[in-house]
Formats: C-alpha cells, sequence, structure tokens
C-alpha cells in the first residue's frame, strides 16, 4: 500500500477514535487521586502536604512514562505497549488497595504514573504516523483525551467513593483498565509500513536542515520550550484553588474555574489542531504562547470572582493547544522511526514544566505572601518559550533570493 492509501484514509479516522477512547481510559490514573485524596488524608491521619505526596509521585512517573514507553512504541509497536502499560496501571491500583501508609501509597502511586503514560504521548506519536493532511487535528484530538479522562471520570467516580470508599474505586478501576485497554489494543495491531513514511522522512529532513539543527539539538531546544511554556501554564492550573481561597472565594469556586480550564482546553486542541494542519506546528504553538502569555496579564488586574471566571476561560482556550503541538513539530522536523521516543522526551519536558512551576509558585507566594510575582514569574518564563518558537519559526522561513548584479 501506499502512503496515499495508508495517510489520512478510513481505517486511520477508525484508529483514532479508538485511540481517543483508550486516552480516556488510561488517563483517569492521573486525576483518579485528586478525587480520593480527602479520603485519603482521614483514613490516615495526615496533612494536606502528606495526602499530596501520591500526586507527586504520580507526575514524576507520568514523566519517565512518555519517555521510557514512547521507546517501546518506537522498538515493538503499540499494541505491546499498551498491553505492558496495562498491567502496570492495574498493579499500580492493586498494590495502592494493599497499601498501609501513605509512603507505600506513594510509591505505587508511580507505578500507576508510569503505566497511565501511555494514554499521551505514545499514543500521540502513533496516531501521528496515520495522518499527514489532518495530522494536527488528530493529534490534537488524541492529546484531548487526557482533558476528558478529567472532566469525566471524577463525576463518574464520586458517587462509588462515598458509598465503598477509596479502596473500592482502585480496585474497580484496576479492572476497568485491564477489560478496556487489552482488548482495544489489539485493534491497533496494524503497523505502517517503513515504505510510507519516505515522503515524510524527506521532508522533516529537509525542515531539519533548514532550521540549521541537528534532531539532538533540536529536541533539546523543544525540551527547554516546554519547561518554559509549562512552569508558565501550571501557575493558574495548580493554584487557581488556592488563590481563591485567599481572596474569600472558597474552593468551590477555584474548582470551577479549574473546570473551565480544562473544559476551555478541549475546545483549544480542538481548534489548534485544525490551525496546524494549515499553518504548521511552530507558528500554531507560536499563536497559544502568546495568546497564554496575553491571559496571564489578565490575571494581574482582574482579581474579582466574575472576572477570574471570565479569565480562566480565556486562560484555558488559549493554552489547550501548545502541548499537542511540540509533537506536530518532531514529527515535521525528525524522523518517523524516532517519534516514540522524541515526543516522548518533549512532553517528558512539559510535564517536569508544570511540576517545577507549581513548586515555583508555591515558594513565591511563600516568600511574597502574594501571587503578583509568581505571575509575573510565569510571565517572564512563557516570553522565554515565545523567544524559541519565534528563532525557530525566522530559521525555517523560506528566504528570497538576493538579486544578482549585472
Amino acid at each position: 500500500m501506499t502512503g496515499d492509501e495508508i495517510h489520512d484514509s478510513r481505517y486511520s479516522w477508525m484508529r483514532l477514535i479508538v485511540t481517543l477512547v483508550i486516552a480516556t481510559v488510561a488517563n483517569v490514573g492521573m486525576w483518579a487521586i485528586i478525587v480520593i485524596m480527602p479520603a485519603v488524608e482521614a483514613e490516615f491521619g495526615i496533612g494536606r502536604a502528606e495526602a499530596s505526596l501520591p500526586y507527586t509521585m504520580t507526575m514524576i512517573g507520568f514523566a519517565a512514562g512518555n519517555l521510557l514507553i514512547g521507546r517501546v512504541v518506537d522498538r515493538f509497536g503499540v499494541v505491546v505497549a499498551l498491553t505492558g502499560a496495562a498491567f502496570g496501571i492495574a498493579a499500580g491500583y492493586l498494590l495502592s488497595v494493599l497499601s498501609p501508609s501513605i509512603l507505600t501509597l506513594s510509591a505505587a502511586h508511580l507505578v500507576l504514573g508510569l503505566g497511565t503514560a501511555v494514554g499521551f504521548g505514545p499514543l500521540i506519536a502513533d496516531i501521528s504516523h496515520w495522518f499527514l493532511r489532518r495530522r494536527g487535528i488528530a493529534v490534537a484530538l488524541v492529546a484531548s483525551g487526557n482533558y476528558l479522562s478529567g472532566a469525566i471520570w471524577p463525576t463518574l467516580l464520586a458517587g462509588m467513593l462515598a458509598d465503598g470508599g477509596w479502596r473500592q474505586v482502585y480496585l474497580t478501576l484496576a479492572l476497568i483498565t485491564l477489560a478496556a485497554l487489552i482488548p482495544l489494543s489489539f485493534l491497533l495491531r496494524r503497523r505502517v509500513p517503513i515504505e510510507a513514511h519516505s515522503a515524510a522522512e524527506a521532508a522533516s529532513s529537509f525542515r531539519a536542515q533548514t532550521a540549521g539543527f541537528s534532531p539532538r539539538t533540536l529536541q533539546y531546544i523543544l525540551g527547554l520550550a516546554g519547561i518554559a511554556c509549562c512552569v508558565a501554564m501550571s501557575m493558574p492550573q495548580v493554584h487557581i484553588v488556592a488563590y481563591c481561597v485567599g481572596l474569600g472565594y472558597g474552593p468551590a469556586a477555584g474548582a470551577e474555574m479549574l473546570s473551565l480550564m480544562l473544559l476551555g482546553g478541549v475546545v483549544s486542541r480542538v481548534i489548534s489542531g485544525l490551525a496546524a494542519d494549515r499553518l504548521g506546528g511552530v507558528l500554531t504553538l507560536l499563536i497559544g504562547s502568546v495568546l497564554q502569555c496575553i491571559a496571564l496579564f489578565l490575571y494581574l488586574p482582574y482579581d474579582g470572582m466574575a472576572s477570574l471566571y471570565i479569565v480562566s476561560a480565556i486562560f484555558g482556550l488559549s493554552q489547550g493547544g501548545i502541548v499537542p503541538s511540540y509533537a506536530l513539530i518532531v514529527r515535521e522536523y525528525m524522523p518517523a522511526k524516532e517519534a516514540g521516543a522524541r515526543v516522548g522526551f518533549v512532553l517528558m519536558m512539559t510535564i517536569l514544566g508544570m511540576a517545577l512551576g507549581g513548586w515555583m509558585s508555591g515558594w513565591i507566594f511563600d516568600l511574597t505572601g502574594s501571587y503578583r510575582m509568581a505571575f509575573l514569574n510565569g510571565i517572564v518564563w512563557n516570553g522565554l518559550n515565545i523567544g524559541i518558537m519565534l528563532m525557530l519559526l525566522m530559521r525555517t522561513r523560506p528566504r528570497r533570493p538576493r538579486a544578482v548584479a549585472a
């Protein structure tokens, strides 16, 4: 089969739907700890900081998993990666159920986060092989599975948590993961033939040469950009609830603003995916980064409750398409056979940027007693990301030929 018969085909769209379902199930491991955190805190008789440790370990595992499982996808295919990750996720849930202390629960969540990562970077890398003309929207939809999981599962789990406790919730999730991910993974057993990548490989090689960077150097540059944009992104996402509590609006208002951000992020990812199919990954990411910077500036003068709802919605609509655009840039500039590892590395750096930014904002608040400097810190990091994208855009921009003197 030729590339034209494989890419953007009916099978490609069917594969996209299955992949999105898998992502929505696999990513629940990232959000489950947020749902059960109050119950864990009460059961073990610990403080809020200790109760947050499993979430921190989940994110560390999630970051590492994007890189490690991405390498597995490159070498063995997505079916092997999904099957292994499904057992890893289930093991993480079961170890959590058996945990007698917060430390063992945290260790279990490191395993859980590692397996959960299969629902993000590795699936994004895999679906990118099946699209050329519509690669932007395909990547954006798969990336939206992470946000959809966060919007759907907490509501579904709330009733079970109230009736049976958090251990029952985790036991149920272990069974759902195995029952859903393994059968669905076999629907993705088909792989793109090597020869179908030839045109895409030639185009990516040309772009990389035009940019003047080796794939390794460009990967590190994108990793730095990923840290920068996500340090900025984490300020509202991680601290909006605490910000609202400090302003006297209460945690419920902050939680609603966070939901607005996530829903806006889904819309933003879809719109950015459509735009990327016309504009390319670098320009799309640059636009998203500029809009995110503007939204961060809006938090500085507007701190009324109604204003914060509006600004939070604007922020979500601005930033959702940024992270998926990194995967598109990798596919545009780097070899297809290395997509899993390269995408995994860059997305790992974005997750580490979220972790760094969340901690840094809290540290700045402790020093200054205000989130104002934390917002300004995010804006500075956002500026670094904009600078990197402008540099890449200018280095890959077609140059007019010089006039030759007679």
